[in-house]
C-alpha cells in the first residue's frame, strides 16, 4: 500500500495520518527504548523495592486496545518474574473495584494509557488508591498533558514514562501507541533483556512494511469476516487485531479472535466461504505445535489462499510455504514478537478500509465511536 493509496479520502477525510502512524513504528520504537534506557536508574529506584516483596502483585491495566498491552505481557511477565501477574480492564476495575482489588496485598498498577484522558483511567489508579493498603502506580502514556500523566507526575508512590510525542495517534485508531506502549513495559518489567532487542524488532517490521503490497491479494478478495488466532501472549495480538478491523471499517467487516485451541470449541462456525483466516504462529517450539495443528486444519476447510499464516521462525520447513515469514526473530519472546505481527494487522485493517470506502482517520464522523471515549460517568464507591 503507498502513500498514494493510504492517502485516499471519502467525505474529506484521508488516512494519511494513519498510515504515517504505522509507518513510524520502528523509528519511534528506537526513541522508546532510548528515552527509557536514559531513566534506568530513576525506573530502578522505583521498581527494585516492590519486586523485592515477595507477595507484590503487579495488574496491567488500561482500556480497549490500552487493556489488550495488558493481555499480552500478562502471561510472560508472571512466568519470568515468578510472581502473580494479572491483565484487567480499566472498565472492570472501575465497574468492579471490590471484586477486583478484593486480595489486598502490596500492589503495583501499571497504566497504559493513549490519552490519559478517558474517565476510566483516572478513577482506576484512584480506585487502586482507595481499596488496597499499598498500591504504587506506573503510568505509561503517550500524551504529557492527560490527566492521567498529571495526576501522576507528582505522586512520591508514582512513576510516569512518557512515550515519544508521536505516539499520541492523530488517527482514530491506536497503532504506534500500542506498539510503543507494549515495548517500554516489557523492557521496564521483564528482566535480562537482550540489548539489541528493540533493533531487531524494528528491523522486522521495516520487512513487513516493505511488503505492504503483498496484502492486496486478501483486500481484493470479498471477504466479509477475518478471523484471527493466537496462543498465550498471540492471543492479546488477536483480539487487538480484530478489533482494528472492526474499528478501521467502522464495522462493515466481522472480526473474530480466539486462540487456535479454543477455536474448535464452536466459534470455529464463524467460517463461511468468504472468510480470511490470520494466524499468529508462537515461537514457542510447544506451542507452536497446536498453532500448526489448526493451521492445517484451516487451510483444509477454507482453502490455503484464505489463511494467511504469520510466522517469527522464518526457517522451519514445517510452515505452509505461503506463509508470512519474518526473518530475525526467531528467539524473541512472544510477547515483543507482537510488535512486527500486529503491522501486518494495522496493515491489512487499513487496507480493508480504503478498498470499502470507509475514512481510516476518522471511521465514525458522525461521533458514534470517539477517539477519546464519552459518555461515561464515574459514580462514587460506596462504603
Amino acid at each position: 500500500m503507498n502513500g498514494e493509496a493510504a492517502a485516499e479520502t471519502t467525505d474529506g477525510v484521508s488516512s494519511l495520518a494513519t498510515y504515517q502512524e504505522v509507518l513510524q513504528q520502528p523509528a519511534v520504537w528506537r526513541q522508546a527504548a532510548a528515552s527509557l534506557a536514559a531513566r534506568s536508574s530513576e525506573l530502578a529506584a522505583f521498581l527494585e523495592p516492590l519486586l523485592a516483596q515477595p507477595d507484590l502483585r503487579i495488574v496491567l491495566t488500561g482500556a480497549g486496545t490500552s487493556a489488550f498491552v495488558g493481555e499480552v505481557l500478562a502471561p510472560p511477565l508472571s512466568r519470568r518474574l515468578r510472581r502473580r501477574v494479572d491483565a484487567i480492564a480499566t472498565t472492570d476495575i472501575v465497574s468492579n473495584p471490590r471484586e477486583m482489588f478484593a486480595d489486598d496485598v502490596p500492589t503495583l498498577l501499571v497504566s497504559f494509557a493513549r490519552s490519559g484522558d478517558s474517565p476510566e483511567s483516572v478513577a482506576a489508579t484512584q480506585l487502586a488508591t482507595s481499596c488496597l493498603r499499598a498500591a504504587h502506580h506506573l503510568v505509561i502514556t503517550c500524551n504529557a498533558t492527560g490527566r492521567l500523566a498529571r495526576e501522576h507526575e507528582r505522586s512520591a508512590s508514582s512513576l510516569v514514562v512518557l512515550m515519544p510525542e508521536a505516539t499520541n495517534d492523530r488517527g482514530f485508531a491506536m497503532t504506534s501507541s500500542f506498539t510503543s506502549m507494549l515495548l517500554t513495559a516489557w523492557l521496564a518489567l521483564a528482566p535480562d533483556q537482550d540489548p539489541g532487542l528493540t533493533d531487531r524488532l524494528a528491523d522486522a517490521a521495516e520487512q513487513v512494511l516493505a511488503r505492504a503490497d503483498d496484502l492486496s491479494a486478501y483486500t481484493a478478495r470479498r471477504y466479509d469476516r477475518v478471523v484471527y488466532l493466537g496462543s498465550g501472549a498471540l492471543s492479546g495480538l488477536a483480539r487487538e487485531s480484530a478489533l482494528k478491523l472492526l474499528e478501521l471499517t467502522a464495522g462493515k467487516m466481522i472480526s473474530f479472535y480466539d486462540t487456535p485451541l479454543g477455536f474448535r470449541h464452536g466459534p470455529k462456525s464463524v467460517l463461511n466461504e468468504r472468510s480470511l483466516a490470520v494466524l499468529y504462529l508462537s515461537n514457542d517450539l510447544y506451542t507452536r505445535r497446536y498453532d500448526q495443528d489448526i493451521a492445517m486444519e484451516l487451510r483444509a476447510a477454507i482453502g490455503p489462499e484464505n489463511v494467511l499464516i504469520v510466522d517469527g521462525r522464518s526457517d522451519d520447513p514445517d510452515v505452509a510455504p505461503e506463509a508470512w515469514r519474518i526473518a530475525g526473530v526467531a528467539e524473541v519472546n512472544d510477547a515483543p514478537l507482537v510488535l512486527p505481527f500486529v503491522v501486518i494487522a494495522q496493515l491489512l485493517a487499513l487496507q480493508f478500509s480504503v478498498a470499502l470506502g470507509r475514512t481510516p482517520d476518522n471511521p465514525f464522523p458522525d461521533g458514534e465511536v470517539n477517539r477519546v471515549v464519552q459518555g461515561v460517568t464515574i459514580h462514587p464507591l460506596q462504603p
